[in-house]
C-alpha cells in the first residue's frame, strides 16, 4: 500500500472503496486530490512538510472552512483527519477562475458580493494580521539563514508608518480568506464559491480586497470598481487603505516565498515568485502616491 492509499484509507467515506484519484493543479503548500467513488466525489487536501514555518494551523483551517461552508460560500466539509491533517471537502462543480478572468472578465461585482458574503459569516477561530505574520516570517528567515532580498529591511520604516496610520484609523475585523487567488474562486454558474482557508482568520476586509486586487495585478480603475461594488460607494480613504494593505501583502508574502524556496519539496520557482512580489512592493513604497494614501487613510479616521 502506498502512502497515498494509506492516507485516503484514513477518510471514512473512502476507506475500503474502489476509487479514482486525480491530482488537481495548484497547491503550493499541499497536494489536492480529487477522489471519486460510486457514492461521493471529494477533495482531499494533503499537507506537505514544513507548512508550520508558514504559520498554517490545520485545526484553524478546518474550523474556519466549516464556518465558510455554513455561510454558503465555502465547500462543505466532509471530514477532518487530525493525523495526518487531512481536510476533506465536497468537490464543487464549476469553473475555476484564472488571472485573466479577473483582469479581463466582467466579474468584479460578483467577486465583491462573494467577499461580502464571507465577511458576513460567523467569526473565525483565529485572527490574521499581516504585520504580525511578516515579522514572524522575517524571524524565521533570519534564524534559518534563508535568502532575504536586497534592501528588504530598508523598507521597515515605511511599514511602520502604514501600521501607525492603520492604528489611528481602526476597523472591526471580519472573517477573511486572506489568500484569494484567482484559482480560489469557483463559478458554479449561479454564484461564486471561495475555497482554501489555510491562511484564513479575522482581519481587516481591506486586506482581503487589496490582496485580491494585487495578486493578478489589476489596474487602479479596477480597484475603484471593486471597492465601489463592495462598499456601495467609492470612498477615497477605503481605496487608500486597500492599496496600502496590498503593498503590505506583497512585502509579507515575499518572505513566504523565501521560506518556501529554501524549505519546500514542491517543484516550483518560489524565489522568482517572491522577487516578483518584492519588486512590486518596492515600486509602491517608492510611488509618489504613498504619502497621499497615508493622508487619505488618516482623513477617513
Amino acid at each position: 500500500m502506498t502512502s497515498q492509499d494509506a492516507a485516503l484509507d484514513a477518510v471514512d467515506c473512502l476507506r475500503g472503496r474502489e476509487r479514482t484519484v486525480e491530482k488537481l493543479p495548484g497547491g503550493l503548500t499541499n497536494v489536492n486530490l480529487k477522489v471519486t467513488t460510486a457514492e461521493v466525489t471529494v477533495v482531499v487536501r494533503v499537507p506537505q512538510p514544513g507548512s508550520e514555518l508558514l504559520l498554517i494551523d490545520r485545526e484553524n483551517e478546518q474550523l474556519n472552512s466549516r464556518v465558510a461552508a455554513d455561510a454558503g460560500v465555502g465547500a462543505p466539509v466532509v471530514q477532518y483527519v487530525e493525523d495526518p491533517g487531512l481536510l476533506v471537502v465536497e468537490f464543487l462543480e464549476g469553473r475555476t477562475f484564472t488571472d485573466d478572468d479577473l483582469r479581463h472578465g466582467d466579474h468584479l461585482t460578483r467577486i465583491a458580493a462573494a467577499c461580502r458574503k464571507l465577511h458576513s459569516a460567523g467569526r473565525f477561530a483565529n485572527d490574521f494580521d499581516m504585520f504580525t505574520v511578516q515579522r514572524a516570517y522575517l524571524a524565521t528567515v533570519r534564524e534559518r539563514g534563508f535568502r532575504l532580498p536586497e534592501r528588504y529591511l530598508d523598507l521597515e520604516d515605511k511599514v511602520a508608518r502604514i501600521q501607525r496610520v492603520f492604528t489611528l484609523a481602526p476597523v472591526v475585523t471580519v472573517p477573511c480568506n486572506n489568500d484569494l487567488l484567482a484559482g480560489n474562486f469557483i463559478d458554479d454558474g449561479t454564484e461564486l464559491r471561495l475555497i482554501d482557508y489555510e491562511y484564513s482568520g479575522n482581519n481587516d476586509a481591506c486586506f482581503e480586497l487589496g490582496n485580491l486586487w494585487s495578486e493578478p495585478d489589476l489596474s487602479l480603475d479596477q480597484l475603484d470598481e471593486l471597492m465601489e461594488a463592495y462598499d456601495g460607494q467609492l470612498l477615497a480613504h477605503r481605496v487608500a487603505r486597500t492599496r496600502l494593505w496590498a503593498t503590505m501583502a506583497k512585502y509579507g508574502w515575499t518572505l513566504w516565498g523565501s521560506i518556501q524556496s529554501s524549505n519546500s519539496s514542491i517543484e516550483f520557482d518560489f524565489w522568482s515568485w517572491a522577487m516578483e512580489k518584492y519588486d512590486r512592493a518596492v515600486a509602491e513604497f517608492a510611488s509618489p502616491d504613498f504619502e497621499r494614501l497615508l493622508a487619505d487613510v488618516a482623513e477617513g479616521a
